[in-house]
């Protein structure tokens, strides 16, 4: 995985067939504090496939690349973890 930051992300895997996939970052109208988005970007991504199984790990990999950028696209819409506390499952479904 290579985070590309305001750009997205790219993975790579190693079986056979399976060609780099690229992840587009959302865009965001006005960035307000981007310290942590990379960090959130981690969290939705690891969070989403925690919370998945393991079966069809590139197709749960893939999709935990939208979770991680859509976090981090809420991380520096406000300072700190502001845009946290009144976040809901919803707004980020939403957006994946």
């Amino acid at each position: 995985m290579i985070k590309h930051g305001e750009y997205g992300a790219t993975a790579f895997f190693k079986e056979a067939g399976l060609h780099p996939f690229r992840a587009p970052a959302l865009p965001i109208e006005e960035v307000v504090d981007p310290t942590g988005a990379g960090d959130c970007f981690a969290g939705g991504f690891m969070g989403y496939i925690a919370a998945h199984s393991e079966t069809q790990i590139a197709k749960v990999f893939k999709r935990a690349m939208f979770y991680g950028g859509v976090m981090g696209s809420f991380a520096v819409e406000r300072f700190g973890t502001q845009r946290f506390s009144d976040l809901t499952r919803g707004e980020i479904d939403g957006e994946v």
